[in-house]
């Protein structure tokens, strides 16, 4: 008789182990925000500020980041604080820009300046930066100028938004170091913007982000569930960091706007030496760096950022090769 075999004992399963928690993305190491924010020194810098803070979940001292107003506080509070800007304001439903993030754009920007540099970073009126769609808080300019004395052109085509940053500038005696200019064609982006002979080291844009007015008040909503705010006995405000349509939407969403965008630069390849663009989702950057590629880059990178929970990443783009590039730093930066 023939035994029946038996069946194979399986062996216990160990408990999985919890993943360990993920470490947190920090700041650029020359990012003026690190670690939290000191309300007690914001507050007596900018007495304000007092009425707008509030004990987060973990009874830590904070803001109510879905109340616009309270942000546009806190920003004017930390630009007084930490950049010297004494006037600043914008209109009521214009973007209030988290200036932190804001701020690690313009370092790794000044990092890629470097690179090729002997890791020196050019500094002051030498350095020429356009600021494609400044807004009425004119933020890129203000920080790049507070931390490298770096010259902008702000461009905007929003008249509103371009007398409130005109405003701002001409409050801070900032007009010899911040020029505005408005984009007359809202079909385009850099076309009929620039004259033949202006020439920039860096070009920077934070492009709207969505397709639509609905997706961009879905993204508002996530925001707010990931902010803990998310009460539905409370009115919340549609949109919670502000903004005008053109600041947060656009026909093709940020694809479509990056993709016109590398397609104008491309119109105009010796006027800048770096071109750069934000980039929210990385399901878009195939898309783009295949733009990129098309459109006859020659070289082109992907710098990933990080603040607190949040990822985020821009694209640099040249047309120059090394022989140019050097020619460009020897010949504009030799004073920098």
């Amino acid at each position: 008789m023939t035994d029946t075999p038996k069946p194979a004992r399986k062996k216990p399963q160990r408990p999985a182990k919890p993943a360990a928690p993920k470490e947190k993305a920090t700041l650029h190491p020359r990012n003026r925000h690190q670690g939290r924010y000191d309300f007690p020194a914001l507050i007596k810098s900018s007495p304000d500020l007092a009425e707008f803070v509030i004990l987060n979940p973990y009874g830590k001292q904070s803001i109510d980041f879905a109340n616009p107003q309270a942000v546009r506080v806190f920003n004017r509070a930390l630009l007084k604080a930490h950049y010297r800007i004494k006037h600043w304001d914008i209109p009521a439903d214009y973007l209030c820009p988290p200036i932190p993030g804001r701020a690690d754009y313009l370092h790794f920007l000044a990092d890629l300046l470097a690179e090729h540099n002997q890791q020196v970073i050019p500094r002051g009126a030498a350095v020429k930066v356009l600021d494609v769609g400044t807004g009425a808080n004119c933020i890129y300019p203000l920080l790049g100028h507070a931390d490298y004395g770096w010259h902008f052109l702000g461009s905007e085509i929003d008249a509103k938004a371009l007398a409130a940053a005109a405003t701002i500038v001409k409050a801070n005696g900032l007009g010899k170091a911040i020029s505005l200019r408005q984009q007359g064609n809202r079909q385009h982006i850099l076309h009929g913007l620039l004259d033949s002979t202006e020439r920039f080291d860096l070009s920077l844009c934070n492009p709207p982000f969505h397709a639509s007015l609905d997706e961009a008040t879905r993204g508002s909503q996530r925001k707010w569930r990931a902010l803990g705010k998310a009460d539905p006995k409370r009115k919340l405000p549609v949109l919670n960091f502000g903004g005008q349509a053109q600041e947060l939407w656009c026909e093709g969403g940020e694809i479509g706007f990056v993709t016109r965008l590398i397609d104008e630069s491309a119109q105009l390849p010796e006027q800048v030496l770096w071109f750069s663009t934000l980039v929210s989702k990385a399901a878009n950057l195939p898309e783009i760096q295949q733009r990129l590629k098309k459109s006859g880059a020659f070289e082109v990178r992907v710098v990933e950022m990080g603040q607190g929970q949040k990822q985020s990443r821009f694209v640099a783009w040249t047309f120059h090769d090394a022989a140019e590039q050097a020619a460009w730093r020897a010949g504009r930066w030799i004073q920098a």
